[in-house]
């Protein structure tokens, strides 16, 4: 059974501290399912950073998540709410790819650069959380297509070689449709950088 956790972390109390945190940032009517525990439990014990837990369920602590599943079953909500169990050195923020895109129309190839490198001037790279991966379209930037979240994907798994800054990505696409909309080489990629955590796909839509 899930809940056989061997670990000095009591996870039925992280829950109930979470649904409260979630009650507070979305409203009473904030919660979370038992069906989506074996999720829950995979996400916190990898921004708790619990090593033995972690273990048991496959989970590589050097790289990052990315959280799939159907659209609803509460993936941005999670990822918003870990964001407050995770230490201070791995916290990170988390940014819409649909807002990126909007970014590249109006400024064009730097943005790449402000997701990837780190900010024109700030010199650090910094953990990110890409939310919706595959909400965005292909743009054009004076006439250039551009597929801005594959150029990005790509140079963050290049600092991530290199300097072991993580990224996660939210997205409702499947390994499939990932390399259909970014190419093999980005789907490659994105297995060394993250742990993929998944929703069944029959998983309710929690905002019907």
């Amino acid at each position: 059974m899930e809940t056989e956790i061997k670990t000095h972390y009591n996870y039925q109390e992280v829950i109930l501290w979470l649904e409260n945190k979630g009650i507070e940032l979305y409203g009473n009517h904030f919660k979370i399912l038992e069906t989506d525990y074996p999720i829950i439990y995979k996400l916190i014990a990898y921004f708790l950073k619990d090593e033995a837990t972690c273990f048991q369920y496959n989970i590589n602590l050097n790289k990052g998540i990315l959280l799939s599943g159907p659209v609803g079953c509460g993936k941005t909500s999670l990822m918003n709410l870990m964001k407050y169990l995770t230490p201070t050195e791995h916290k990170y923020f988390v940014k819409p790819c649909r807002d990126i895109s909007f970014e590249f129309i109006q400024d064009g190839y730097q943005i790449i650069h402000k997701y990837s490198k780190g900010k024109l001037y700030e010199s650090e790279p910094k953990t990110i959380c890409f939310d919706d991966l595959g909400t965005e379209n292909n743009l054009k930037y004076y006439g250039n297509e551009c597929n801005v979240m594959a150029e990005i994907l790509l140079s963050r798994y290049d600092i991530f070689t290199t300097k072991k800054i993580q990224t996660h990505i939210t997205t409702n696409l499947s390994a499939s449709e990932i390399e259909t909309q970014y190419g093999n080489r980005v789907r490659s990629r994105m297995r060394e950088l993250c742990n993929l955590i998944a929703y069944d796909r029959s998983s309710i839509d929690k905002r019907k």
